[in-house]
């Protein structure tokens, strides 16, 4: 049997099943509510109910008594028992969540392709972070140094977090990722951050062009649109060097075959003799023009190196596209990184 949940305050509703806690029904349709740990521990994802009956699991009758005295229901842990109206903030915006400091551990690395290493980092038992698909995390090391990297999981698929980190030659973390980094490794992280994510209330198609690891944040982006049921074209742009350099290629295919309003196009700036390349070449964002030569009706999303990204702007800007409906996340590179490469910064 499934219910009706209501939010008269935003107009959302959504259905419940049988069994399903609410947040996670939630979730899983695409409306933000609050949480922190998603197992009753801390609160934050409390509301009100305004209509309809909810119980709880036996053992966290204890946690739930303590809401209802201060007259509140656990959303995280409710089970609904009728058709629902609650009242909660909701999340829409990346200044709806605040940023935390964390510890987190290493659950395991996986390598991608030649150069861009997988990482899954696992919050303690009773944390879960909550983010907008796009958003990154910033690790802080011992000396007080800072190195971001985009979230690559999407909002609902929380239990760990993943993280697709390209070795650059930084001769510090780059190779600490690749080389000294061991499963069960303890590190501290500051999440969620930044304003790229996806407007998903937009209803324009959506163009998505990624440089490397730019794929990372898209990854998150799509596997959200996916699971919340958008129905507007996606056409998502990959723009990467030779095909080795291409990493889940396979996956982006598979999405392409399974989704009726995704396309997927992989675009080599310089294939190698070997690779028997027959698909578009040259820069990906002269290939996203090609397909599109006007664009004042999309929204685009970049995310990749910084010459990338300035070249993409002048060029969508010039085919007509608003600088409200552009969104860009520039990886830029560390100053440990610039030195290794023989480049400093303006001044330094």
């Amino acid at each position: 049997m499934s219910f009706k949940v209501s939010v008269p305050g935003s107009g959302h509703e959504f259905s419940i099943e049988n069994d399903e806690k609410v947040l996670d029904a939630a979730l899983r349709q695409g409306v933000g509510l609050p949480y922190g740990c998603r197992n009753g521990a801390c609160g934050k994802c409390a509301g009100d109910l305004l209509a309809g009956e909810i119980e709880y699991d036996k053992e966290l009758r204890s946690l739930a008594k303590d809401a209802e005295k201060q007259g509140k229901a656990l959303f995280c842990q409710a089970l609904a028992k009728s058709d629902l109206s609650i009242a909660v903030r909701e999340i829409s915006a990346a200044s709806d969540i605040e940023p935390r400091i964390m510890p987190c551990r290493v659950e395991s690395k996986q390598l991608l392709s030649h150069d861009v290493m997988q990482i899954m980092l696992k919050l303690p038992e009773h944390e879960r972070l909550q983010f907008l698909a796009g958003q990154y995390l910033e690790f802080i090391l011992k000396d007080g140094k800072r190195r971001a990297f985009s979230i690559a999981n999407a909002p609902h698929d929380d239990n760990l977090i993943e993280l697709q980190i390209r070795h650059v030659p930084d001769g510090h973390f780059g190779d600490y990722v690749f080389e000294g980094m061991k499963p069960k490794t303890m590190l501290r992280i500051e999440a969620p951050l930044g304003s790229y994510y996806l407007r998903e209330d937009s209803g324009r198609p959506i163009i998505l062009m990624g440089g490397g690891t730019g794929f990372a944040p898209l990854n998150g982006m799509l596997k959200h649109a996916f699971q919340i049921g958008l129905q507007q074209p996606i056409h998502l742009f990959c723009g990467v060097r030779a095909k080795r350099d291409l990493y889940m290629d396979d996956i982006a295919s598979r999405w392409a075959e399974q989704y009726q309003n995704f396309q997927y196009t992989p675009v080599l700036s310089q294939p190698a003799a070997e690779d028997g390349w027959t698909g578009k070449t040259g820069y990906v964002h002269a290939a996203v023009v090609a397909d599109y030569p006007e664009l004042s009706g999309y929204d685009v999303y970049m995310s990749g190196p910084p010459p990338m990204i300035k070249a993409g702007m002048e060029l969508f800007y010039a085919r007509g596209l608003p600088q409200s409906q552009i969104y860009s996340d520039s990886f830029e590179y560390s100053d440990d990184a610039l030195l290794a490469m023989g480049i400093t910064k303006p001044g330094s």
